[in-house]
């Protein structure tokens, strides 16, 4: 059975990219068959593997106005068991295509439920409560939170967490929070161990055991289009993102 994995936070910054590629990667790496959703119009997680945006047959903007299907578009990576479903820039003309269109918020979800193939689908979403993200939050079983262990970090969340009560009501009732995952923290200042406080107060029993450290290893991977296991599998960066997919598959299990 798949398991479907949104990982969003309307706060740009946090995160949200390099969680949804390295997890995605290690998942792929311990075994599971593993799809990542690129459906940010930055296009940063189909960069982020190394993939040319101006060499592809499809992206998900076809998906969303169903001139292709999801299979039609998804391209193999260089790593064992991982599969990507890319996107350009071209998904933000498509949002705006859709607000007038039948079913506009349930795409995503057909598109998902033509595939059988894998373990874990994950989707990174934008910065932001949009089209493109309820879309997610109907088809995905779980949300994965990214939180910036920097002050303002709780900012705008209640806003997030209600759109997800709205879906669960009245279109997903199975949607649920996999896990607040604390980023780019710095254990050595007061302010990070205080905002990671704040958060479990905030998520309790469900921030992550594995926190996400500052590390420029982790910040320079993107620029060489490789997840950072590939870049420094040593570093506390990769060590963190391995740990975490390893949580993901508990909690799943």
């Amino acid at each position: 059975m798949t398991t479907v994995i949104a990982v969003t936070n309307q706060k740009g910054g946090v995160g949200k990219t390099t969680t949804s590629i390295n997890l995605a990667y290690f998942l792929a790496k311990s075994g599971k068959q593993t799809l990542l959703v690129d459906f940010d119009p930055q296009g940063n997680a189909t960069s982020g593997l190394g993939i040319d945006k101006n060499d592809l047959a499809g992206t998900m903007s076809d998906v969303l106005l169903e001139k292709k299907s999801l299979g039609g578009v998804i391209i193999d990576t260089e790593y064992k068991n991982l599969s990507l479903a890319p996107s350009t820039s071209v998904l933000a003309n498509t949002e705006a295509e859709l607000n007038q269109a039948q079913r506009r918020f349930s795409r995503l979800k057909n598109a998902l439920s033509q595939l059988q193939t894998y373990d874990y689908i994950i989707i990174d979403c934008p910065p932001s409560l949009s089209l493109l993200t309820v879309n997610a939050l109907i088809a995905t079983r779980y949300v994965l939170l990214p939180v910036q262990t920097e002050f303002y970090a709780l900012e705008g969340m209640s806003q997030l967490l209600e759109t997800m009560q709205i879906i669960r009501k009245n279109t997903n009732p199975m949607l649920d929070i996999i896990g607040v995952l604390p980023t780019m923290a710095d254990g050595r200042t007061v302010l990070s161990n205080q905002v990671l406080d704040e958060i479990k107060k905030h998520f309790p029993g469900k921030v992550f055991k594995t926190t996400i450290p500052r590390n420029i290893r982790l910040a320079e991977a993107p620029s060489h289009g490789v997840p950072v296991g590939v870049y420094d599998r040593f570093s506390k960066g990769s060590r963190a993102y391995k740990a975490v997919a390893k949580e993901v598959i508990e909690r799943v299990g």
